[in-house]
């Protein structure tokens, strides 16, 4: 089946490997109309999202098709964090307490939750700009920090001027990978994390599945998540979701319209034995998605970035790679890259995939090769500029 591409770039090269189109995704009523120019007389089967950017435009251009789809409304609610717990709240969800604060009126003596809190961008994705904070210093300091990291990255209107506070949630967390068919929650397997996340950022690290789970804990898990995908009102398309597991019963964080991200995809077809890509076309183009049982224990360990600097080298990756149980290690910053950690940070320095007979050696094994690898950084150099 031929793939039309639409890229968010002015330097893609989607046209010169693939059948594909540039957009920008920032001007999303130019957008659509390009990409609704573009596809005229073209059979489409269906409208993919693969990046949180892009979910919101991709149901409309579905809608205008007549393909299966999610509401861009509900899409919508994927992106907005405050909106999102709204929702949640509204159809009976379990959630945090929360609060949705302006920037500019952000004191400690505003806050209607106890501590530990944590304070969190209304739009921004991968942790960033998510930090606990224990006290009134701690708040001040993450709202303070925030602020700067939206002004960074260009954030406009309610959501540079807003953010999400929630009461701390403590429990083990898990990644929840799945799709929606007909308003039917389908799951495809649960990842867990076996590193606490307590902060005061929350990098995540090791992905590992099968899970640990016990049947019941599962069921109440996949069961919230659906519950959470009905009061969103998605419809159709692949969830990735992200809960945690409290005195209380499981709790929603994320909840996107859309696949696990980047390399991970890759412990999908390691696990389950059948390519992230095929199941997803599956169930876009209405077919049950289906995945046998898992024969091994895979994971992955999301190389974080602990020091910021310019990366100079990267040391150890030949006896990283020859540690037992290692599939594969990508490093996917070059040298003479900025590093920026969390919470300003985006990004990881790569992957380390492993697979092995038990959940265990598996985590071991990512542990094992992550403490042979050396990032040897320098600091960065800020010129100053001189007045005569």
């Amino acid at each position: 089946m031929p793939i039309l591409v639409i890229s968010n770039s002015e330097h893609s090269l989607v046209a010169e490997i693939a059948n594909g189109i540039t957009v920008d995704f920032d001007q999303p009523e130019h957008a659509y109309a390009t990409i609704i120019a573009s596809i005229k007389n073209t059979a489409i089967a269906c409208v993919l999202a693969t990046d949180d950017s892009c979910v919101e435009l991709c149901s409309r251009v579905a809608e205008y098709l007549g393909l299966p789809q999610n509401r861009a409304g509900a899409a919508l609610l994927t992106q907005r964090k405050d909106l999102g717990r709204e929702a949640l709240e509204k159809s009976g969800c379990n959630t945090p307490g929360y609060q949705v604060v302006a920037i500019d009126e952000c004191s400690p003596a505003s806050l209607e939750i106890e501590y530990p809190v944590v304070v969190k961008p209304l739009a921004l994705s991968a942790s960033r700009g998510v930090i606990r904070a224990d006290n009134d210093a701690e708040y001040t300091a993450a709202v303070k920090r925030i602020d700067a990291i939206l002004e960074a990255t260009g954030q406009r209107g309610f959501v540079r001027e807003h953010l999400l506070v929630e009461s701390y949630i403590d429990g083990e967390e898990y990644a929840i990978e799945g799709f929606v068919i007909d308003g039917r929650f389908m799951l495809l397997t649960i990842f867990d994390k076996p590193e606490p996340l307590t902060g005061p950022y929350f990098e995540e690290t090791y992905y590992l599945t099968p899970t640990r789970l016990n049947a019941r804990q599962q069921d109440e898990l996949v069961r919230e998540v659906a519950n959470c995908c009905a009061a969103y009102g998605l419809e159709h398309g692949p969830v990735h979701a992200e809960a945690r597991l409290s005195v209380s019963g499981p709790i929603l964080l994320e909840l996107a319209a859309r696949t696990i991200g980047g390399q991970c995809g890759q412990l999908i077809e390691f696990s389950l034995q059948q390519k992230l890509e095929e199941l997803v076309i599956q169930g876009m183009c209405g077919l049950v998605p289906h995945a046998d049982e898992a024969a091994e224990s895979a994971g992955v360990l999301m190389i974080p970035i602990t020091d910021a600097g310019i990366l100079k080298r990267v040391e150890g990756l030949t006896a990283a790679l020859q540690t037992e149980f290692i599939r594969d290690i990508e490093i996917h910053i070059n040298p003479g890259y900025e590093l920026i950690p969390l919470p300003e940070g985006a990004s990881y320095l790569g992957f380390i995939f492993a697979q092995a007979p038990e959940f265990e050696q598996t985590h071991a094994a990512l542990k094992n090769a992550y403490a042979k690898l050396r990032f040897i950084t320098q600091p960065k150099w800020e010129l100053e500029s001189s007045t005569a």
